[in-house]
Formats: C-alpha cells, sequence, structure tokens
C-alpha cells in the first residue's frame, strides 16, 4: 500500500465523520422547509404514508451521498495539493 494511502486514511475517516454530521444536519434544514415539522418520519410510524416515509428516505440518501462525495474529492484534492499524489 502506498505511504500516500495509509496517511491519507485517518485523515479521511475523520472528514467521513464530519461529512455525515454536516449531511445530517443539512437534511434536518432541509426537512424543515419542505414539511414544516422537526422531524422527518421514522419508517415504523403508522400515522405517516408510505410516501412521506419514502420521501424522507431519497431526500437524506442524496443530501448524504451529495455531501460525502464532495467532501471526499475536496479530502483527495487537498491531499494532491499538499503531498503532490492523489490518494486513490
Amino acid at each position: 500500500m502506498k505511504a500516500s494511502k495509509v496517511a491519507y486514511k485517518p485523515f479521511g475517516m475523520a472528514m467521513g465523520a464530519l461529512s455525515g454530521a454536516l449531511a445530517g444536519a443539512l437534511f434536518k434544514q432541509t426537512w424543515k422547509k419542505l414539511r414544516h415539522e422537526e422531524d422527518a418520519p421514522d419508517a415504523t410510524d403508522e400515522h405517516r404514508s408510505w410516501r412521506e416515509v419514502l420521501s424522507a428516505a431519497v431526500l437524506q440518501g442524496a443530501i448524504f451521498a451529495g455531501v460525502k462525495a464532495a467532501v471526499d474529492r475536496g479530502g483527495a484534492t487537498a491531499t494532491r495539493r499538499l503531498t503532490g499524489t492523489w490518494p486513490g
């Protein structure tokens, strides 16, 4: 395994945790603006429709994937700038 990959691992893990927290906060704010509710529906909430539950899940997944991709790409780009090599 390349030294740059080994060195990137702890940084990548920390950025992953940060991106999860950021995505969670972004999803919560987005849900509040769209539905004017504090919390998104839980899949097992019998008082919520399939449409509500699946819409929330799809939106949450899209936000998490987008934030993760942006953070991963930014981290890899920063690593290349600092070390001269791509961590992948």
